[in-house]
């Protein structure tokens, strides 16, 4: 007997048909589940009637990875179920939204604990972060969300139910068996760096693993339990303001080289800049603190406990410091940091009503560690000289910052637009990956093609045809339009 509710798209369900990307896609039906057989019924229906099926959370990514390319939707919204905390790990649904995690974790006051991915967007779901191998700002210290998920119930698109567990369920080798599938792990390019950028592959790995940062082509996360870790009892942030970019590059290194933050964080001179005019000019900034001519460039970084002594005394090179302290402090000072990305979408929409087809275009790239200031000066080069609007900002401990070029023209987009593409080849040439924390999506297929080579998308590709041979799940992810 068949319970879910299959629904007519209509206009009642239009919203759906995209995400954060702005990318409009296209669907005939939609249903809602709320359970593993839930999704399961859906899943067999759908291979059933050769239906394409997408798979949506939150719908917050930024790269299309949820915008449908025909068929059913599958949104796991309903599914946000979040369950008691045993010893130090939690089983939630994938539709559990970040911020109502973090209140129920922080509920529990003996042992406290936390959950150790600190994105930005607190509005996203468990199950869109381990699609996309999502982090944030202390990413530096713990990483992405990767390591902290122990394990998973997952619908293959075949229907069957599978559960995976860390340190259990591992592959021999590249070989490895899921369920009724079983194959071989291709061997795939795998940067030492930050990244979100394909199949996770390794010998011997956790087949956990494969599953997440794979975007929804592999299967359907129906359950996770996640692992917890002591919550941090005292954090120390500090903002650090120097007289230029070069000084303020030289002091990530010390951070990296003699301690071990939590994050840290940078923002360019024209991210100040941006902050001081919408300060200015806009009431829903006039609490951000008063900037000084004399703040170029900035980091934020943030300490367990106190800053170092070695690194109080090498930030008094700094022409200025704010400290925070305290849960209330710190969090006042994230407001300040996630300021800029409010302030640049602000700042497009302003725009856009002159020219409703602009949109800013940001980029989600990271390098090796040697590669830095080359990065840097690559970035800077390419914009000056095409004379182009844009702020950097992000997570520079891992080498990874967001430049948001911002378009006063479609001929200026286009110009942004052919810079990017210069920049992946350059990217990847260093060594570097051409997504660190949003993934590929669909809008970003071609970008992981010149990463991975045309040999190594078919790799991935033998990946998927073993899962999904009928390539209907999350069609156009990962890639292109043909699977």
């Amino acid at each position: 007997m068949v319970s879910l509710e299959i629904l007519d798209i209509g206009d009642d369900y239009a919203d759906f048909l995209h995400d954060e990307s702005r990318r409009e896609g296209r669907a005939e039906r939609i249903a809602f589940p709320v359970s593993t057989d839930d999704v399961r019924e859906a899943l067999k229906m759908a291979g059933e009637n050769g239906w394409p099926i997408t798979v949506q959370g939150g719908r917050t990514g930024i790269t299309g990875g949820c915008v449908p390319d025909g068929g059913l939707i599958l949104n796991l919204s309903r599914m946000n179920a979040i369950g008691e905390i045993k010893g130090d790990r939690m089983t939630v649904q994938p539709g559990a939204v970040l911020s109502e995690l973090r209140d129920a974790v922080a509920g529990i006051r003996d042992p406290a604990l936390f959950f150790p991915s600190d994105l930005t967007e607190t509005s996203a779901t468990i199950g869109g972060m381990m699609a996309n191998n999502a982090s944030g700002a202390r990413s530096f210290r713990h990483g992405s969300v990767r390591p902290w998920i122990h394990g998973l119930t997952v619908v293959l698109p075949n229907s069957e139910v599978v559960e995976l567990e860390r340190g259990v369920h591992k592959a021999n080798g590249l070989s490895f068996k899921i369920g009724s599938i079983e194959g071989e792990l291709p061997e795939l390019p795998m940067p030492d760096i930050k990244t979100a950028a394909g199949y996770f592959v390794q010998p011997d790995m956790d087949l956990v693993d494969l599953f997440i940062g794979a975007e929804g082509t592999l299967g359907v996360v129906t359950e996770a339990t996640l692992q917890l870790l002591p919550k941090i009892n005292a954090i120390c942030g500090l903002t650090a303001f120097f007289a230029d970019e070069a000084q303020a590059l030289k002091f990530v290194h010390v951070l990296r080289d003699f301690s071990k933050p939590l994050a840290i964080e940078f923002f360019d001179s024209r991210a100040l800049d941006l902050l001081r005019r919408m300060k200015a000019e806009n009431a829903a900034f006039a609490e951000l603190p008063e900037l000084k001519p004399e703040f170029h460039t900035a980091l934020y970084f943030e300490f367990e406990d106190k800053v170092p002594e070695p690194i109080a005394e090498r930030a008094e090179e700094a022409v200025d410091c704010w400290m925070a302290e305290g849960d209330r402090e710190i969090e006042n000072m994230k407001k300040f940091r996630h300021a800029i990305p409010e302030s640049v979408n602000m700042l497009i929409s302003e725009r856009k009503k002159t020219i409703p087809a602009l949109t800013k275009l940001g980029t989600d790239m990271s390098v090796p560690d040697g590669r830095l200031e080359d990065g840097m000066r690559m970035y800077h080069k390419g914009l000056d000289e095409a004379g182009l609007d844009y702020v950097i900002f992000g997570h520079i401990g891992n080498n990874h910052v967001h430049v948001n070029i911002l378009p006063r023209s479609l001929e200026e987009y286009e110009k942004g637009r052919a810079l990017y593409l210069e920049w992946v080849r350059q990217i990847v040439a260093m060594g570097g990956s051409v997504s660190a924390e949003h993934g590929i999506g669909k809008i970003k297929t071609g970008f992981l093609k010149i990463m991975l080579g045309d040999e190594g998308i078919q790799r991935m590709r033998q990946v998927k045809d073993l899962f999904d041979p009928a390539g209907l799940l999350n069609r156009g992810n990962l890639f292109g339009s043909d699977r």
